[in-house]
């Protein structure tokens, strides 16, 4: 049982989590939630939001949605200042919405390279924007942004996602050192291979057999396995919780030993 002195404990902080509809972000605003924090989800999928909603709140949890294209502007600076007037505050920001395609920069349509680098890249910087004033005035907290391990090293067939994913890696790091002064904590968690939609649509990308994508995708890993959505959610929560209160800029793999 959580008390009010437990490092975890997350109660009367507000999270929000973008690509919250599904994958690592539905659970990691379960998790979130779970452990006493408002989460509030962002997604283009309404339907889905709402169903998230739903379940966190059947489960005993504090849950709202709001659709957002992290890539615009406007969008932005309209769902930071509705979560402002309905929390008065946000704590956490996880900064986890992106896409990819399976393609070279030859195969590679302009459009999504574009497409690419605006969710992956340019959404975090657009709603950190507009989210870390709201941070300041409360006091601080702590902006987790999801990287990968093809931000750290390169992949095959991915050149667009790749570059999004290092650009990341290099904007939290920056953001640390800019938003330090102000108690806003930033840092990076890079999954590996993680079962999620975006990973099973990546087997359609290659026109490949799913179940044998996830099994190859698996394989030469130290752990042997996949990661799971609550693998990569687990990391998040201590990059959000006071058990990480002196980390920040920092980019923590999560990957089963994969890059090792």
């Amino acid at each position: 049982m959580l008390n009010s002195f437990d490092v975890l404990n997350l109660n009367g902080k507000v999270a929000v989590v973008t690509g919250g509809a599904s994958g690592i972000g539905l659970a990691t605003a379960e998790l979130l939630a779970s452990f006493g924090a408002h989460a509030i989800m962002l997604d283009i999928n309404e339907t889905l939001g709402e169903q998230a909603v739903s379940r966190i709140r059947e489960n005993g949890g504090k849950a709202d949605f709001y659709r957002c294209d992290v890539s615009s502007s406007s969008d932005c600076k309209h769902v930071a200042a509705a979560i402002h007037a309905l929390c008065g505050r946000i704590d956490i920001l996880f900064n986890n919405a992106g896409i990819i395609r399976r393609q070279t920069v030859v195969e590679l349509e302009e459009s999504d390279w574009d497409l690419v680098l605006n969710v992956t890249l340019k959404g975090v910087y657009m709603l950190s924007k507009y989210v870390i004033p709201i941070m300041e005035q409360g006091g601080g907290g702590s902006i987790i942004n999801s990287g990968s391990g093809w931000g750290l090293k390169g992949g095959d067939r991915a050149a667009a996602y790749c570059a999004a994913k290092a650009g990341v890696v290099n904007l939290t790091k920056a953001m640390a050192i800019d938003h330090g002064k102000i108690n806003i904590r930033v840092n990076c968690v890079s999954p590996g291979d993680t079962d999620t939609p975006l990973l099973r649509d990546e087997a359609k990308q290659l026109k490949q057999d799913e179940a044998a994508f996830l099994v190859a995708s698996a394989s030469g890993r130290p752990l042997e396995r996949l990661g799971t959505p609550r693998d990569i959610a687990n990391a998040v929560l201590f990059l959000a919780s006071d058990l990480s209160s002196w980390v920040t800029g920092s980019v923590l793999v999560v990957d089963g030993g994969g890059i090792a």
